[in-house]
């Protein structure tokens, strides 16, 4: 009868050290508080070499490349504009604003509907990467060492996929053509 006491005292004392294990645990657990991370909704594209992105609250819509139509005494960055369902929409050499080269126009190439504060108009990119959320986290300030036309219109960077994205301001991006 000892033996089974002591072993009955045993699984008693072990089941009681359980329970105020489980008891830690539990409220441990009610103590986690999960924290939404705020995310900002970005369009990613190519223009030359490089990966760039705007907040897609800017962007009306992406369109594929279509027939632009060349206005005379234009801005060298204005490449002329384009019909979009009836409305007519001036279209601008991205690249050629930002100081780079774009690659040759094939299928990929995407025109972006941009609408800023005080104008509207198409942004003709090389292709578009992707379109996600990025915790605004983990932007970060723009380098230093960003070549001069990219200064003024990129508000910060992010790594997709290993590579670096440039994040571009669609104001500053149409100030910087108003400017030309």
């Amino acid at each position: 009868m000892t033996l089974e006491r002591t072993v009955s005292e045993t699984d008693a004392s072990d089941r009681d050290e359980l329970d105020m294990i489980l008891d830690r645990r539990r409220q441990a657990g009610a103590q986690v508080v999960e924290v939404e991370t705020a995310k900002v909704k970005l369009v990613i594209f190519v223009v030359g070499e490089a990966l760039l992105a705007f907040p897609a609250r800017g962007l009306v819509e992406i369109l594929p490349l279509t027939t632009i139509h060349v206005v005379p005494g234009c801005p060298p960055a204005l490449e002329g504009v384009i019909n979009v369902r009836g409305d007519i929409a001036s279209v601008v050499r991205l690249g050629d604003l930002l100081g780079m080269t774009h690659a040759p126009s094939d299928r990929r190439s995407a025109i972006l509907l941009g609408q800023g504060t005080q104008m509207r108009s198409g942004l003709r990119v090389d292709r578009v990467v992707d379109v996600l959320d990025v915790p605004e986290e983990s932007i970060q300030a723009p380098p230093q060492s960003l070549p001069e036309p990219l200064r003024g219109p990129a508000t910060g960077v992010f790594e997709h996929e290993g590579q670096i994205v440039i994040l571009l301001d669609l104001d500053r991006v149409f100030q910087a053509l108003l400017r030309e």
